[in-house]
């Protein structure tokens, strides 16, 4: 039916068909589908993601952590293919229940402490090591207010315009219109605050900017549903300054490689072990090698 007749049963029923790139692993039930054990590294920190903007979130920041030279931020990173179904394996479901991306869990703490959420894992690292958080009071809740605002936004940039504009199986004026119109409108919101200030958050470089850069900074840069004309993303004249800022970051440069399973071999590294596995385990060099 064309979206101008369709008309809603009384009752939902599920039947697989609903089209689109993730047809294949969207289903309305949670849990395990198979068993499946995670893996485990060396490292107190292991991470379960793929390098979508909310898993690039996660090992930006832990890049950043190691930047800083924080040894205890050390950590292993496990790829989780999406498409593949990964996320609904046991071990995955017992890390996160709700079968998301990214997932972690810190083998330091007794029992082992799961953490779940990209917003979380960036609070949590904070708060353990100490570091791109603000102490001050007010600071921390300005801090705390953005990254708050990413969570609750970035859900209408992806799962709305993006699936609208990107992945659905046919286009349909009215939500591409009213996703369309939102995400300009957050859109504004960083350019108005980022015309004030250096970074999100104020003149200091924090998890906020971690959290929002993926999403918002990829956007204006054309690098996520390669909609930068159609948004006009140029005219957040701010956005895009800072967006180019975090970008230059060397930390923000090896954690957008991480648990990255496309693109150029060069930016691919899908496990991440060790420091130098940037020089010598980047998929270019792995394929050059058999």
């Amino acid at each position: 039916m064309s979206e101008s007749t369709y008309t809603p049963p009384k009752v939902w029923k599920w039947d697989n068909q609903s089209g689109g790139k993730f047809t294949s692993i969207n289903r309305p039930i949670a849990g395990p589908t198979h068993d499946k054990a995670l893996p485990v590294g060396k490292h107190p920190l292991q991470l379960y993601s793929l390098a979508t903007p909310n898993g690039v979130k996660v090992t930006v920041m832990l890049e950043e952590l190691l930047e800083r030279g924080i040894r205890d931020a050390e950590y292993d990173a496990w790829p989780i293919r999406i498409l593949e179904g990964d996320q609904f394996g046991s071990g995955f479901v017992d890390a996160n229940p709700n079968s998301k991306i990214p997932a972690m869990v810190d083998h330091s703490m007794d029992p082992p402490q799961r953490i779940f959420e990209s917003g979380s894992i960036l609070l949590y690292l904070a708060e353990k090591f100490g570091a791109f958080i603000p102490q001050d009071v007010a600071a921390r809740t300005e801090c705390l207010s953005w990254l708050f605002w990413q969570m609750g936004s970035a859900p209408l940039l992806g799962g709305g315009f993006g699936h609208f504009y990107a992945y659905a199986p046919e286009s349909y004026e009215y939500p591409i219109n009213r996703y369309t119109m939102e995400v300009k409108r957050q859109l504004d919101v960083l350019n108005r605050q980022l015309a004030e200030h250096t970074y999100v958050a104020g003149e200091e470089y924090t998890i906020a900017d971690m959290a929002i850069w993926p999403w918002y900074g990829a956007l204006v840069k054309n690098k996520v549903y390669d909609a930068a004309e159609f948004l006009e993303a140029h005219t957040y004249t701010h956005v895009v300054r800072w967006a180019e800022k975090i970008a230059q970051r060397p930390a923000v440069r090896r954690g957008r490689m991480v648990n990255r399973t496309w693109g150029e071999p060069e930016q691919q590294l899908h496990e991440r072990h060790d420091a130098s596995d940037f020089e010598l385990r980047t998929q270019d060099k792995l394929e050059t090698a058999e």
